[in-house]
């Protein structure tokens, strides 16, 4: 059993298996990070934690250019069907389905979740965050989201194989509270996110690596357009 895990720039991974793969939050042509433009992605089906442009970002694209499915809170995915998504499947917070790739449980985040024009601002839905199993391996995925007690929750009820955090503040947790946050989970691996693609959340990954690694857990910087294999 086995699955990798590949990092797009800013807060964009993709989980494949068995010839499946799954991307989350796919900031692409904006992204300052990515090394791949939104036409390389392949994908059966795009995960989105909430609506803000450097999540939701190119998901709607790559959804109807591949027909994957898009996977989201029951507001945003109605949103995407709107705008032209062929396959949507609509779940919310403390649900889990099984996919024929894989099993998704959508988690709690504590954030917002909007679409901002020139014209307007849309409240769309909760934010989440996801557990994802693949391959017989568990990656929790948090989305933006700031340090609570649910984080504990979630790491005690599942054997994580690797977590995703957010450490440049501002918008999510920062630096300290992302360490708290990994020993809340107990992750086999845990993988900075969400920094430097912006000024205003600068954060210096590999000091954020070597704290965790002086506190006993198990940290690594990916860099865009690395792929590993889950532990």
């Amino acid at each position: 059993m086995s699955a990798t895990l590949k990092y797009h720039g800013h807060a964009c991974f993709s989980m494949a298996a068995n010839g499946k793969r799954v991307i989350m939050d796919p900031f692409v042509s904006d992204n300052p990070q990515a090394v791949e433009g939104v036409d390389d992605i392949e994908v059966d089906a795009v995960l989105i934690s909430h609506a803000h442009s450097d999540h939701l970002g190119d998901g709607i694209e790559i959804a109807k250019r591949t027909g994957a499915t898009v996977i989201a809170t029951y507001e945003l995915a109605l949103y995407c069907q709107r705008e032209g998504v062929e396959n949507v499947f609509p779940m919310h917070i403390g649900g889990a389905h099984e996919f024929d790739w894989g099993r998704v449980k959508l988690t709690v985040a504590h954030h917002s979740s909007s679409i901002v024009t020139e014209d307007e601002i849309r409240a769309i839905s909760n934010p989440c965050g996801f557990l994802v199993t693949m391959g017989g391996k568990t990656l929790y995925y948090p989305g933006d989201t700031a340090l609570s007690a649910d984080i504990e929750l979630i790491g005690r009820l599942n054997d994580l194989d690797a977590a995703t955090l957010p450490i440049g503040d501002t918008f999510t947790m920062g630096p300290e509270d992302a360490i708290i946050a990994a020993k809340m989970l107990g992750a086999k691996l845990n993988i900075p996110m969400h920094y430097d693609t912006f000024p205003v959340i600068e954060a210096d990954p590999h000091e954020w690596v070597a704290r965790l690694e002086s506190d006993g857990l198990n940290g690594r910087v990916m860099e865009p357009g690395e792929e590993i294999e889950l532990p």
